[in-house]
Protein backbone atom coordinates (compact mmCIF):
# COMPACT_ATOMS: atom_id res chain seq x y z
CA UNK A 1 0.00 0.00 0.00
CA UNK A 2 1.57 3.26 -1.37
CA UNK A 3 0.32 6.61 1.13
CA UNK A 4 1.87 9.10 -0.65
CA UNK A 5 5.06 11.62 -0.21
CA UNK A 6 5.27 12.90 2.88
CA UNK A 7 6.89 15.76 4.64
CA UNK A 8 10.34 14.26 6.34
CA UNK A 9 8.93 14.31 10.02
CA UNK A 10 11.06 15.13 13.02
CA UNK A 11 12.99 12.85 15.50
CA UNK A 12 10.15 13.59 18.19
CA UNK A 13 7.35 12.65 15.64
CA UNK A 14 8.78 9.03 15.32
CA UNK A 15 8.34 6.16 18.12
CA UNK A 16 7.47 3.25 19.25
CA UNK A 17 3.73 3.04 20.63
CA UNK A 18 4.11 0.44 23.33
CA UNK A 19 0.45 -0.32 23.95
CA UNK A 20 0.06 -1.06 20.12
CA UNK A 21 2.98 -3.29 20.14
CA UNK A 22 1.67 -4.97 23.48
CA UNK A 23 -1.33 -5.19 21.56
CA UNK A 24 0.18 -6.99 18.59
CA UNK A 25 1.94 -9.16 20.69
CA UNK A 26 -1.06 -10.38 22.72
CA UNK A 27 -2.85 -10.50 18.82
CA UNK A 28 -0.10 -12.60 17.77
CA UNK A 29 0.02 -15.62 20.52
CA UNK A 30 -3.72 -15.92 20.27
CA UNK A 31 -3.37 -16.48 16.30
CA UNK A 32 -3.39 -20.32 16.31
CA UNK A 33 -3.88 -20.85 12.90
CA UNK A 34 -0.39 -20.12 12.40
CA UNK A 35 2.19 -22.65 13.28
CA UNK A 36 5.55 -21.10 12.20
CA UNK A 37 6.84 -20.24 15.97
CA UNK A 38 5.58 -23.12 17.36
CA UNK A 39 7.51 -25.61 14.88
CA UNK A 40 10.56 -23.11 15.30
CA UNK A 41 10.49 -21.71 19.31
CA UNK A 42 11.59 -18.31 19.39
CA UNK A 43 14.65 -17.32 20.32
CA UNK A 44 15.07 -13.24 21.27
CA UNK A 45 18.93 -12.28 19.88
CA UNK A 46 19.92 -9.04 20.45
CA UNK A 47 22.02 -8.31 17.66
CA UNK A 48 20.70 -8.66 13.86
CA UNK A 49 23.52 -10.77 13.18
CA UNK A 50 25.66 -13.28 14.74
CA UNK A 51 27.52 -16.13 14.77
CA UNK A 52 26.57 -19.34 17.38
CA UNK A 53 28.30 -22.29 18.68
CA UNK A 54 26.70 -25.90 18.44
CA UNK A 55 27.79 -29.12 19.89
CA UNK A 56 28.65 -32.04 17.71
CA UNK A 57 25.61 -34.22 18.01
CA UNK A 58 28.51 -37.17 17.81
CA UNK A 59 30.36 -36.35 20.49
CA UNK A 60 27.15 -36.15 23.01
CA UNK A 61 26.06 -40.09 21.86
CA UNK A 62 29.69 -41.23 21.94
CA UNK A 63 30.13 -43.77 24.74
CA UNK A 64 33.43 -42.39 26.05
CA UNK A 65 33.79 -43.40 30.22
CA UNK A 66 35.78 -45.43 31.40
CA UNK A 67 37.18 -47.58 34.31
CA UNK A 68 39.44 -45.27 36.52
CA UNK A 69 42.37 -47.23 38.38
CA UNK A 70 42.92 -46.01 41.94
CA UNK A 71 45.15 -43.24 41.73
CA UNK A 72 44.65 -42.22 38.30
CA UNK A 73 42.60 -39.93 36.58
CA UNK A 74 39.85 -39.80 35.10
CA UNK A 75 39.72 -39.89 31.36
CA UNK A 76 39.62 -37.18 29.28
CA UNK A 77 37.17 -36.26 25.89
CA UNK A 78 37.07 -33.19 24.02
CA UNK A 79 35.25 -31.50 21.43
CA UNK A 80 35.07 -28.93 18.73
CA UNK A 81 32.33 -26.74 18.81
CA UNK A 82 30.28 -26.43 15.31
CA UNK A 83 30.02 -22.82 14.14
CA UNK A 84 27.08 -21.61 12.25
CA UNK A 85 25.14 -17.88 11.55
CA UNK A 86 22.02 -16.01 11.65
CA UNK A 87 21.19 -13.15 10.40
CA UNK A 88 17.36 -11.63 11.10
CA UNK A 89 15.85 -9.39 7.67
CA UNK A 90 13.51 -6.93 8.30
CA UNK A 91 9.96 -6.71 7.01
CA UNK A 92 7.73 -4.02 7.48
CA UNK A 93 4.68 -2.64 6.26
CA UNK A 94 2.29 0.15 6.62
CA UNK A 95 -1.21 2.05 6.79
CA UNK A 96 -2.62 5.20 7.46
CA UNK A 97 -5.60 7.04 9.37
CA UNK A 98 -6.72 10.59 8.11
CA UNK A 99 -7.57 12.66 10.65
CA UNK A 100 -10.81 13.34 9.17
CA UNK A 101 -11.21 9.42 9.49
CA UNK A 102 -10.34 8.97 12.65
CA UNK A 103 -12.53 11.96 13.81
CA UNK A 104 -15.55 10.54 12.19
CA UNK A 105 -14.97 6.61 13.92
CA UNK A 106 -17.20 6.19 16.90
CA UNK A 107 -14.07 5.09 18.68
CA UNK A 108 -10.87 6.43 18.17
CA UNK A 109 -9.27 3.30 19.86
CA UNK A 110 -10.95 0.79 18.18
CA UNK A 111 -9.23 2.46 14.81
CA UNK A 112 -5.75 2.25 16.60
CA UNK A 113 -6.84 -1.59 17.16
CA UNK A 114 -8.03 -2.52 13.62
CA UNK A 115 -4.82 -1.40 12.25
CA UNK A 116 -2.66 -3.08 14.56
CA UNK A 117 -4.72 -6.01 13.94
CA UNK A 118 -4.62 -5.80 10.12
CA UNK A 119 -0.82 -5.15 10.49
CA UNK A 120 -0.10 -7.70 12.77
CA UNK A 121 -1.93 -10.35 10.56
CA UNK A 122 0.12 -9.29 7.63
CA UNK A 123 3.11 -10.34 9.71
CA UNK A 124 1.31 -13.80 10.58
CA UNK A 125 0.86 -14.66 6.93
CA UNK A 126 4.33 -13.29 5.70
CA UNK A 127 6.33 -15.44 8.52
CA UNK A 128 4.16 -18.71 7.84
CA UNK A 129 4.58 -18.18 3.92
CA UNK A 130 8.44 -17.62 4.43
CA UNK A 131 8.54 -21.04 7.14
CA UNK A 132 6.24 -23.37 4.49
CA UNK A 133 8.19 -22.21 1.63
CA UNK A 134 11.50 -23.16 3.81
CA UNK A 135 10.61 -26.34 5.31
CA UNK A 136 7.35 -27.66 5.10
CA UNK A 137 8.82 -28.66 1.58
CA UNK A 138 10.50 -31.65 0.26
CA UNK A 139 14.67 -30.73 -0.06
CA UNK A 140 15.40 -29.85 3.30
CA UNK A 141 15.08 -32.62 6.04
CA UNK A 142 17.33 -35.94 5.61
CA UNK A 143 14.89 -37.95 4.89
CA UNK A 144 11.53 -37.22 2.34
CA UNK A 145 9.01 -40.13 1.62
CA UNK A 146 6.29 -39.06 -0.75
CA UNK A 147 2.65 -40.52 -0.58
CA UNK A 148 1.32 -42.69 -3.96
CA UNK A 149 -1.89 -43.88 -4.64
CA UNK A 150 -0.78 -47.60 -5.46
CA UNK A 151 2.17 -50.06 -4.74
CA UNK A 152 4.37 -47.57 -2.69
CA UNK A 153 7.96 -48.54 -3.64
CA UNK A 154 11.18 -46.76 -1.61
CA UNK A 155 10.69 -44.21 -0.09
CA UNK A 156 7.13 -43.73 -1.12
CA UNK A 157 3.92 -44.43 1.54
CA UNK A 158 0.54 -45.32 0.37
CA UNK A 159 -1.55 -41.68 0.77
CA UNK A 160 -3.62 -41.52 4.04
CA UNK A 161 -7.15 -41.27 1.98
CA UNK A 162 -6.70 -44.69 1.32
CA UNK A 163 -8.49 -47.17 3.87
CA UNK A 164 -6.02 -49.45 3.66
CA UNK A 165 -3.01 -47.43 4.16
CA UNK A 166 -0.95 -47.14 7.65
CA UNK A 167 -0.65 -43.82 8.93
CA UNK A 168 0.05 -44.61 11.95
CA UNK A 169 2.68 -46.80 11.17
CA UNK A 170 4.19 -44.82 8.87
CA UNK A 171 4.58 -42.04 11.45
CA UNK A 172 6.16 -44.65 13.79
CA UNK A 173 8.49 -45.55 11.74
CA UNK A 174 9.75 -42.02 11.28
CA UNK A 175 9.85 -41.43 14.39
CA UNK A 176 11.71 -44.14 14.83
CA UNK A 177 14.35 -43.41 11.97
CA UNK A 178 15.09 -40.07 13.34
CA UNK A 179 15.49 -41.33 16.87
CA UNK A 180 17.59 -44.00 15.72
CA UNK A 181 20.05 -41.12 13.65
CA UNK A 182 20.08 -38.30 16.38
CA UNK A 183 19.03 -39.83 19.89
CA UNK A 184 16.33 -37.52 19.71
CA UNK A 185 12.58 -38.64 19.58
CA UNK A 186 10.19 -36.37 17.30
CA UNK A 187 8.02 -34.62 19.55
CA UNK A 188 5.84 -32.86 17.08
CA UNK A 189 3.85 -33.34 14.07
CA UNK A 190 2.62 -30.54 11.97
CA UNK A 191 0.04 -31.40 9.15
CA UNK A 192 -1.43 -29.49 6.49
CA UNK A 193 -5.39 -28.78 6.86
CA UNK A 194 -6.57 -31.55 4.03
CA UNK A 195 -4.15 -34.05 5.80
CA UNK A 196 -5.19 -33.56 9.51
CA UNK A 197 -9.00 -33.91 8.11
CA UNK A 198 -7.86 -37.00 6.23
CA UNK A 199 -7.08 -38.59 9.27
CA UNK A 200 -9.92 -37.96 11.47
CA UNK A 201 -11.88 -40.08 8.88
CA UNK A 202 -9.29 -42.65 9.10
CA UNK A 203 -10.69 -46.32 9.62
CA UNK A 204 -7.77 -47.31 11.56
CA UNK A 205 -7.55 -43.50 13.80
CA UNK A 206 -10.85 -43.81 14.65
CA UNK A 207 -10.57 -47.51 15.82
CA UNK A 208 -7.58 -46.88 17.95
CA UNK A 209 -9.73 -43.55 19.66
CA UNK A 210 -12.67 -44.88 19.86
CA UNK A 211 -11.49 -48.10 22.07
CA UNK A 212 -13.80 -50.24 20.47
CA UNK A 213 -17.17 -48.59 21.15
CA UNK A 214 -20.19 -49.79 19.09
CA UNK A 215 -22.67 -46.61 19.65
CA UNK A 216 -21.94 -42.87 19.46
CA UNK A 217 -19.79 -40.66 17.51
CA UNK A 218 -15.41 -41.55 17.83
CA UNK A 219 -14.37 -37.97 18.30
CA UNK A 220 -11.14 -37.21 17.17
CA UNK A 221 -9.05 -34.33 18.48
CA UNK A 222 -5.80 -32.83 17.94
CA UNK A 223 -4.81 -34.09 21.35
CA UNK A 224 -5.99 -37.78 20.87
CA UNK A 225 -3.92 -37.94 17.56
CA UNK A 226 -1.16 -36.65 19.75
CA UNK A 227 -1.36 -39.51 22.51
CA UNK A 228 -1.79 -42.11 19.85
CA UNK A 229 1.24 -40.87 17.90
CA UNK A 230 2.97 -40.23 21.34
CA UNK A 231 3.77 -36.58 20.50
CA UNK A 232 3.93 -33.50 22.23
CA UNK A 233 1.63 -31.78 20.11
CA UNK A 234 -0.13 -31.92 16.64
CA UNK A 235 -0.10 -28.65 14.91
CA UNK A 236 -2.40 -27.91 11.74
CA UNK A 237 -1.71 -25.33 9.40
CA UNK A 238 -5.29 -23.67 9.20
CA UNK A 239 -3.57 -20.07 8.04
CA UNK A 240 -5.02 -19.52 4.18
CA UNK A 241 -3.65 -16.56 2.55
CA UNK A 242 -5.24 -14.49 -0.90
CA UNK A 243 -3.06 -14.60 -3.52
CA UNK A 244 -4.58 -12.41 -5.87
CA UNK A 245 -3.05 -9.04 -6.47
CA UNK A 246 -5.14 -6.01 -5.63
CA UNK A 247 -7.86 -5.46 -8.27
CA UNK A 248 -7.80 -8.95 -9.71
CA UNK A 249 -10.67 -11.71 -8.49
CA UNK A 250 -9.36 -13.75 -4.86
CA UNK A 251 -7.48 -16.17 -4.73
CA UNK A 252 -7.55 -18.23 -2.05
CA UNK A 253 -5.34 -21.17 -0.59
CA UNK A 254 -4.38 -22.81 2.23
CA UNK A 255 -0.66 -21.67 3.13
CA UNK A 256 0.03 -25.66 4.11
CA UNK A 257 -0.12 -27.59 2.02
CA UNK A 258 -1.29 -31.55 1.46
CA UNK A 259 1.90 -32.50 3.26
CA UNK A 260 3.34 -33.56 6.92
CA UNK A 261 6.68 -32.92 8.94
CA UNK A 262 7.98 -34.49 12.35
CA UNK A 263 10.31 -32.79 13.94
CA UNK A 264 12.03 -32.70 17.16
CA UNK A 265 11.12 -29.15 19.11
CA UNK A 266 11.78 -28.27 22.30
CA UNK A 267 9.43 -26.37 24.45
CA UNK A 268 12.56 -23.64 25.07
CA UNK A 269 15.58 -22.79 23.07
CA UNK A 270 18.84 -21.30 23.58
CA UNK A 271 21.62 -20.93 21.10
CA UNK A 272 23.16 -24.47 22.36
CA UNK A 273 19.68 -26.14 22.51
CA UNK A 274 19.12 -29.26 20.32
CA UNK A 275 16.20 -28.31 17.59
CA UNK A 276 15.07 -28.81 13.72
CA UNK A 277 14.87 -25.20 13.66
CA UNK A 278 14.61 -21.89 15.70
CA UNK A 279 13.51 -18.34 15.15
CA UNK A 280 15.57 -16.22 15.98
CA UNK A 281 14.05 -13.06 16.69
CA UNK A 282 15.66 -9.37 16.94
CA UNK A 283 14.39 -7.84 20.35
CA UNK A 284 17.06 -5.55 19.96
CA UNK A 285 14.93 -3.85 16.97
CA UNK A 286 13.39 -0.47 17.86
CA UNK A 287 12.14 -2.16 21.78
CA UNK A 288 10.59 -5.30 19.20
CA UNK A 289 10.15 -7.43 22.56
CA UNK A 290 11.06 -10.93 23.11
CA UNK A 291 9.24 -11.61 19.28
CA UNK A 292 10.65 -8.87 17.50
CA UNK A 293 7.88 -6.36 16.34
CA UNK A 294 7.08 -3.46 16.79
CA UNK A 295 4.51 -0.98 16.19
CA UNK A 296 5.71 2.57 15.55
CA UNK A 297 3.74 5.45 15.01
CA UNK A 298 4.65 8.77 12.92
CA UNK A 299 2.55 12.00 12.78
CA UNK A 300 2.16 14.19 8.99
CA UNK A 301 0.83 17.68 10.03
CA UNK A 302 0.55 18.51 6.74
CA UNK A 303 -1.10 15.87 5.33
CA UNK A 304 -3.47 15.49 9.04
CA UNK A 305 -2.14 12.02 9.37
CA UNK A 306 -1.37 8.84 11.25
CA UNK A 307 1.31 6.69 9.70
CA UNK A 308 1.17 3.11 11.75
CA UNK A 309 4.26 0.77 10.75
CA UNK A 310 4.87 -2.77 11.96
CA UNK A 311 8.25 -3.83 11.87
CA UNK A 312 9.35 -7.37 12.55
CA UNK A 313 13.14 -9.14 12.06
CA UNK A 314 13.85 -12.37 12.26
CA UNK A 315 15.48 -15.51 10.73
CA UNK A 316 14.20 -19.27 10.40
CA UNK A 317 17.05 -20.98 10.83
CA UNK A 318 17.19 -24.51 10.28
CA UNK A 319 19.08 -26.36 13.04
CA UNK A 320 19.69 -29.74 12.22
CA UNK A 321 18.08 -31.69 9.33
CA UNK A 322 18.32 -35.00 10.69
CA UNK A 323 15.69 -33.96 13.13
CA UNK A 324 12.99 -34.11 10.63
CA UNK A 325 10.83 -36.04 8.38
CA UNK A 326 8.67 -34.94 5.77
CA UNK A 327 6.04 -36.64 3.69
CA UNK A 328 5.17 -34.96 0.87
CA UNK A 329 1.67 -35.35 -1.12
CA UNK A 330 0.48 -37.19 2.24
CA UNK A 331 -3.32 -37.45 0.75
CA UNK A 332 -4.36 -37.83 -2.98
Amino acid sequence: MSVGVYNVPGRSDVHVDRPLTNMSIAFRQSADMFVADRAFPVLPVQKQTDSFFRIPRGALLRDQMEKKAPGAGPAMANFNYDTDTYRCDIWALATAVADEIRANADSPLNLDRDMTEFLTGQGLIRKERLWATQFFTTGVWTLDQTGVAAAPGANQFLQWNDATSNPIEDIRAGKRRVHGRTGYRPNKLILGRQVYDTLLDHPDIIGRVDRGQTTGPAIVLRQNLAALFELDEVLVMDAIYNSAAEGAADSYAFIGGKAALLIYSPSSVSLQTVAAGVTMSWSGLLGGGALGMNMRRIRHDREQMDELIAQMAFDQKLISADLGQFFATAVA
